[in-house]
């Protein structure tokens, strides 16, 4: 579905990100980790052509991101920045927004009903009249996931949806994500910082360090090795209830 081939990425002279090569298919939730300035949400922004990469290429079923319209672009990929802007929207009508790529002249009874729907399944639907000047940063979040989820992208791209929701809100708006991408066989790229977050819904695990991608796993495959690697911390991995689960010990020397 999503491929990426040394892509590289710089900020004037700065490198940011270094020969980056990875997959993600249909169904799949990518998680990008990684320390804080390690290139996470560069890397999702040059997913979509946010950002032009210095070098490398993005396709999405074999097509180079590079060529597509800016139509086509709203139709393959949803992204999803940490913050949510702040406007005197309602949040039906911003959620509603997210069926833009697909619509030619005005929008569809369909359309409404759809919106309809993903609030509904977002537990926002008694918030569909509030504006989003009025509601909480992680409400907004949330406004945010069901616009993306509404958007029917081939490839969704989260930047740390979790950042601002609480804990039941984690795990409701992770669960509505996973389940909408196997049923819609979508490609999900997704950023955090929560590792047992990322263990829980994650079926591949890419690791960033100083702009490289130095780990990758799939499901199931993640070790301690890997994860102390990358974060420079003791770690210990212990399974709850099936899901493996990491605790974090002392720094160690670096």
């Amino acid at each position: 579905m999503l491929t990426v081939q040394n892509l590289s990425f710089r900020y004037g002279a700065a490198p940011v990100l270094s020969e980056i090569s990875l997959t993600v298919e249909r169904g799949d939730i990518a998680v990008v980790l990684g320390p804080n300035g390690a290139g996470k949400t560069t890397l999702l922004k040059c997913l979509n052509r946010i950002l032009a990469p210095a070098s490398g290429t993005v396709s999405v079923e074999g097509r180079p991101v590079a060529s597509m319209s800016r139509n086509e672009l709203g139709r393959t990929f949803a992204y999803i920045p940490q913050t949510q802007p702040v406007t005197e929207t309602t949040v039906f009508d911003a959620v509603l927004l997210g069926r833009r790529p697909h619509i030619a002249w005005r929008m569809s009874r369909k359309d409404v009903a759809m919106t309809a729907a993903i609030l509904d399944r977002m537990g926002l639907a008694d918030l569909s009249l509030r504006y989003l000047d009025e509601l909480s940063g992680g409400e907004r979040q949330k406004v945010g996931i069901a616009r993306a989820l509404l958007q029917e992208p081939k490839v969704l791209l989260l930047d740390e949806p979790t950042s601002n929701l609480d804990l039941r809100n984690q795990l409701e708006a992770m669960e509505t994500v996973s389940r909408i991408a196997r049923e819609h066989a979508m490609a999900v790229v997704v950023s955090m910082h929560d590792l047992n977050l990322a263990l829980r819904y994650g079926t591949r695990f890419f690791f960033l360090k100083k702009g490289c991608l130095v780990e990758n796993a799939l499901q199931g495959t993640l070790t301690r090795d890997m994860v102390e690697r990358v974060y420079d911390v003791r770690v210990e991995m212990t399974m709850h209830r099936g899901t493996p689960v990491v605790l974090p010990g002392e720094p160690l020397p670096t």
